[in-house]
């Protein structure tokens, strides 16, 4: 006999825009703008990302080329994920706030001949376009209110986005490929070292997708109106851009403006019902609503991610938005979400991230590796496991995983006897501050090759706005006259200048562990 089959569909990320298109043509996606707010329905952006596929092939992008974007949250930027992965081209999201070396690194590795850019923007990609050979064209989006100037170079084309489809828009078919192929690529900022690209398949993106649907996930339905405040280069958005479409949600994207002020207003012009960012966003929307004595009476809950918060911010927000706060837990590695308190009835502990989703799993170890015998109330390693969870890193050939194909975060957490995850610390020395990441390393390696420079570290001190900030501890050498400015100056221009240190400390002599090592644990004590 026979058995009965089920009929093949592949988990292809076009599936969702087609979905909201058919279904949800008309509801909207949302621009913000210095210029006022633009609008497009989803039956509109899927026929315009249709044609940019188009557009795409016409610039000689196939299947597996790597197009990247270096762009805000908006209507342009989705078209771009949706023109290149409707046809197997890999979106590789850079980061605008990073030093034009890191970017480069990554353009590099990528190998992209495309970047797609935000105005605003030209002066960085002047600079890239000098420092990376393999890139051929630039497209410039046009977002309302804000100036298009178009970087010189000899060798590279520059498009403007509306003139790119006018030349060489096509329809063309969607999808027919493997689920299994790489959608998008973002890389970990350079933060430990050298730059490392997390691959995301098709396949992978949409399970991740389906995560976040849950009732106590995210749950978010086609009543809601959802302002995505997480950058569109950051781990995916956070996958807004697919369950936004997935679910039938009105998209609202903030493009570069994320000041008080202009989220109040897309929050009540467009009856936001749902928002995520990062704490650091929503406190600037809580400080422009005391000044001006402000409400946004549609918002019903509050996403945060990026750094743990304190609770009394977590208080503050609940209390001057009236809205229910979900903490969470993730990384690029994980597509990002790892684990998020529930929708319905959240945990109201800023040290709580809550539970996984289905497709996740989590593992407490020691130090070498060896699963804790008791899972709940003891810390140890985190170890993660899922459909959405990185293999191997783009470019390497040794996989990411142990043979048992876990994946080490690279953090101290604890489970309590309900199943929340809590976040004690890091297993490295990383800062994060405001959602991103700081690394010690490279300011230390930069001061550190001033020659008026004995010892030095950098270590980060609770911040009540960005979480965490850098503190630049100096040992100098005998004799010398080191100005504070100086050492500000060597780092300036060679870092991003949101990684400058907060404040610098000198001491006599620098704390050392006993492997002669600087430690660290006594300068955080001391001076975190």
């Amino acid at each position: 006999m026979t058995p009965g089959a089920m009929q093949p569909y592949a988990l292809t990320l076009d599936k969702f825009i087609d979905h909201a298109a058919r279904w949800h043509g008309t509801t909207e996606v949302v621009t913000g703008g210095d210029g006022g707010s633009a609008r497009i329905g989803y039956a509109a952006l899927r026929e315009r990302a249709n044609r940019l596929s188009g557009a795409f092939a016409a610039l000689g992008l196939r299947a597996g080329d790597n197009l990247a974007t270096l762009a805000w949250n908006s209507q342009a930027h989705m078209e771009c994920w949706y023109g290149a992965m409707g046809t197997g081209i890999v979106c590789h999201t850079l980061n605008p706030r990073l030093a034009p070396a890191h970017l480069a690194a990554m353009i590099h590795q990528a190998q992209n001949r495309v970047l797609a850019v935000s105005p605003g923007l030209a002066p960085l990609v002047e600079e890239l376009v000098q420092l990376c050979p393999t890139i051929e064209h630039v497209v410039l989006f046009d977002e309302p209110g804000a100036p298009s100037p178009a970087p010189v170079s000899d060798r590279v084309r520059v498009w403007q986005l509306e003139e790119l489809l006018a030349a060489h828009g096509a329809t063309v078919p969607w999808g027919g490929f493997d689920e299994h192929a790489p959608a998008g690529l973002c890389f970990t900022s350079g933060t430990t070292g050298a730059p490392k690209g997390v691959t995301y398949t098709h396949r992978s993106n949409y399970l991740h997708t389906t995560h976040l649907l849950a009732a106590d996930v995210i749950g978010i339905t086609a009543q809601d109106a959802v302002l995505v405040a997480v950058p569109m280069f950051h781990a995916n958005g956070w996958g807004f851009a697919f369950a936004g479409p997935a679910a039938g949600a009105k998209l609202v994207l903030p493009g570069r403006n994320q000041d008080g002020a202009s989220l109040a207003r897309l929050i009540n012009e467009e009856g936001v019902t749902v928002a995520a960012g990062v704490a650091t966003v929503w406190l600037g929307l809580v400080d422009h609503l005391e000044r001006t004595g402000g409400t946004v009476p549609s918002l019903q809950r509050v996403l945060l991610g990026g750094s743990s918060v304190p609770q009394a911010l977590m208080d503050r927000l609940e209390a001057r938005l009236g809205v229910t706060v979900q903490t969470s837990w993730g990384m690029t590695e994980l597509s990002p979400l790892g684990t998020i308190t529930p929708a319905i009835a959240p945990i109201r502990a800023s040290n709580k991230s809550g539970r996984p989703p289905i497709g996740v799993d989590l593992r407490l170890t020691d130090a070498d590796g060896v699963p804790l015998p008791d899972q709940r109330d003891g810390e140890g390693h985190l170890w993660v496991k899922g459909a959405s969870t990185v293999a191997r890193y783009f470019g390497q050939e040794a996989d990411a995983t142990d043979a048992e194909g876990w994946f080490d975060t690279g953090d101290l957490a604890r489970i309590d006897g309900e199943g929340n995850l809590s976040i004690t610390g890091r297993a490295k020395d990383l800062i994060k501050s405001g959602g991103e990441w700081i690394n010690p390393g490279e300011i230390e390696a930069i001061v550190g090759a001033l020659p008026e420079v004995a010892l030095v570290a950098v270590v980060g001190r609770a911040h009540p706005r960005w979480g965490e900030r850098p503190v630049l501890v100096v040992e100098e050498r005998q004799g010398a006259d080191l100005p504070d400015e100086k050492l500000l100056d060597a780092l300036r221009g060679r870092i991003a200048s949101w990684w400058l240190p907060d404040a610098i400390v000198r001491v006599p002599a620098m704390p050392l562990a006993l492997t002669g090592k600087i430690d660290k644990m006594r300068l955080r004590a001391e001076h975190g």
